[in-house]
């Protein structure tokens, strides 16, 4: 298992260049001939002709020349411009790949890498997304309290049925995602104040965002994750936040839901 790189070079009108049409482009140079150079590259004259078609009306000067002599006779030819893109475009892609060599090597097992495309690949309604590593799984009678360490400064409560503990096989040690509503996040400025929500998250307040009713409120944690909360515009002018100030996220351990990344 390796990684491999695909790059196109667009404009403004399309995509300019992507592999196909550059091997189409390496095959006209060789034989001379848009007939001959897409029966190579496994494409109809039809489609050949109007990707040739496409590329001159996006290039000026253009990448081919056709030779007089009918549609589908005469000769074609790269111009001194298509030629240097072309290598250009080697070297970009060259460039690309090694980079990518390296960073296979230095990821060692790249099915890291593949479960860190997956959590990006995740669409979930939940505003808050935080990756973290099971340490403790505490048996209750009913339910299961799941402590997940986010970093080095906070951790997250969680508690499941034993059913969903079972179907998620959670263990310790074993990465995990936990999802948080924006909507099931509390805000706090006094560190005073004693709530009965396990989970509290100090950071401080990089944004806000009013709406008519209510405003969305992104709290910076100093590992530099972030909290999105919705309280009401009422609620965000009584507690006086503003960029910079010190906020307390809070949310309760049964508005955690896990997911795990097969």
């Amino acid at each position: 298992m390796h990684l491999v790189g695909r790059i196109h070079l667009d404009t403004d009108e399309g995509v300019l260049l992507a592999g196909q049409r550059v091997r189409l482009l390496e095959a006209i140079e060789r034989h001379g001939s848009i007939q001959k150079a897409a029966k190579e590259v496994d494409l109809s004259y039809k489609s050949a002709w109007e990707a040739v078609n496409a590329m001159n009306n996006l290039c000026d000067p253009p990448l081919v020349q056709r030779e007089v002599g009918g549609r589908r006779g005469g000769g074609s030819r790269l111009t001194e411009h298509g030629r240097n893109m072309v290598s250009l475009f080697r070297a970009v892609e060259a460039e690309y790949q090694r980079a990518l060599d390296k960073l296979g090597g230095d990821l060692g097992d790249l099915r890291n890498f593949n479960r860190l495309l997956n959590r990006f690949s995740m669409k979930t309604s939940a505003r808050n997304q935080f990756h973290g590593t099971i340490t403790a799984l505490i048996q209750e009678p009913v339910n299961f309290e799941v402590r997940l360490r986010l970093d080095d400064w906070n951790e997250i409560v969680a508690v499941v049925t034993h059913a969903s503990a079972e179907h998620l096989e959670l263990r310790v040690g074993m990465p995990i995602l936990a999802l948080v509503k924006a909507p099931s996040v509390l805000l706090l400025t006094d560190p005073q104040i004693k709530v009965s929500t396990r989970n509290t998250l100090w950071g401080t307040v990089y944004d806000i965002r009013p709406g008519p009713v209510n405003a969305e409120v992104t709290v910076a944690l100093p590992s530099g994750k972030t909290v999105i909360a919705v309280i009401t515009r009422a609620s965000c002018e009584d507690l006086g936040l503003a960029v910079g100030t010190s906020v307390c996220a809070a949310f309760k351990s049964s508005s955690v839901i896990l997911a795990v990344m097969n």
